[in-house]
C-alpha cells in the first residue's frame, strides 16, 4: 500500500487536506485505518466501489465507514459496483458518512457533490461502454457558489461531460490504474479500453485519479501498488 501526494494551490481562506480512498471492494486493507488516523485529515473522500453489490453482501464494511467518520468527515460517492437499495443507502448514512447519489452537500467554504454513476445500480460489463451521467445534476451542481469538489467514479466522464463545466476539482477512480502499469501506463480500463488516458495522477490541474486499494477481477495488478492519496488543496494561509 502506497501513499500518493498531491497539492493543488487554491484562493481559499484554508488550506485542507483530504484522504482518497478509491475501489476498496468491500475488503478493508490491513492497517488502512491506522494509515488514515495518521494523517490527520480534514476530509475523507471515497470516490465510488467501496461496497460491492449491496451492504448485507458487505455488512463488514459499516463498521469501518462508521470509523471513517470519526476520523473525519466522509464524503461517499457511488460507483458502478455499489448495486443499493434505499435501504443500503440509509445503513451507510447512518454510520456518519454522507452518500451523496446526484447529491451535494457543503463544508465551510467547499461544496461537495457526488456524481451517480451512469450504470445506475446495474452491473457493468467489463468492455460496455459507459453510460452516460445525469446533465441535470451537473448543471445543478455547476451552478453552485462556492470552491467546488465533485466525486466522480469514472475518469472517462472528464472529457466529454465535465472538462467544460466550473468544477474545481474532481475526484475519481475505478480504472484501478490500468491494472498492469509499463513505463507509468496503464494497459486497459473499463469505459477506456486498451491503453486508457485517465488512470493515475491529476490531469489538467483538476482530475485527481486513485489507481485504487482493491481489486475485481482474476487479473492481478503488476508494478500497480494500491494506493491512497492525499490531496492538500493550499489555501491562502
Amino acid at each position: 500500500m502506497k501513499i500518493t501526494r498531491y497539492e493543488l494551490k487554491t484562493n481559499n481562506p484554508k488550506s485542507y487536506k483530504i484522504v482518497i480512498l478509491a475501489d476498496l471492494h468491500s475488503n478493508v486493507p490491513q492497517g488502512l485505518l491506522d494509515a488514515v488516523q495518521k494523517e490527520a485529515p480534514d476530509l475523507i473522500a471515497l470516490p465510488g466501489d467501496c461496497i460491492d453489490y449491496t451492504v448485507s453482501h458487505a455488512p463488514q464494511m459499516l463498521p469501518f465507514l462508521h470509523s471513517l467518520a470519526e476520523i473525519a468527515p466522509t464524503y461517499y460517492g457511488d460507483g458502478n459496483h455499489e448495486l443499493f437499495t434505499e435501504a443500503d443507502i440509509r445503513a451507510v448514512n447512518e454510520t456518519g458518512v454522507h452518500f451523496l447519489l446526484d447529491k451535494t452537500t457543503h463544508h465551510e467554504e467547499l461544496v461537495i457533490g457526488g456524481l451517480a454513476s451512469g450504470f445506475g445500480f446495474e452491473k457493468q460489463g467489463r468492455f460496455k461502454e459507459t453510460p452516460p451521467p445525469n446533465a441535470d445534476y451537473l448543471k445543478a451542481f455547476s451552478a453552485e457558489q462556492g470552491y467546488k469538489i465533485l466525486l466522480s467514479h469514472h475518469p472517462e466522464y472528464f472529457r466529454p461531460y465535465l472538462k467544460a463545466l466550473p468544477i474545481d476539482v474532481i475526484i475519481s477512480g475505478h480504472a484501478h490504474g490500468g491494472q498492469w502499469r509499463v513505463f507509468g501506463q496503464g494497459i486497459f480500463a473499463p469505459g477506456q479500453g486498451i491503453f486508457p488516458k485517465y488512470t493515475a495522477g491529476i490531469h489538467e490541474n483538476r482530475l485527481v485519479i486513485s489507481r485504487g486499494l482493491g481489486n475485481h477481477t482474476i487479473i492481478p495488478r503488476i508494478f500497480n501498488r494500491p494506493e491512497i492519496v492525499v490531496l492538500t488543496l493550499k489555501g491562502k494561509t
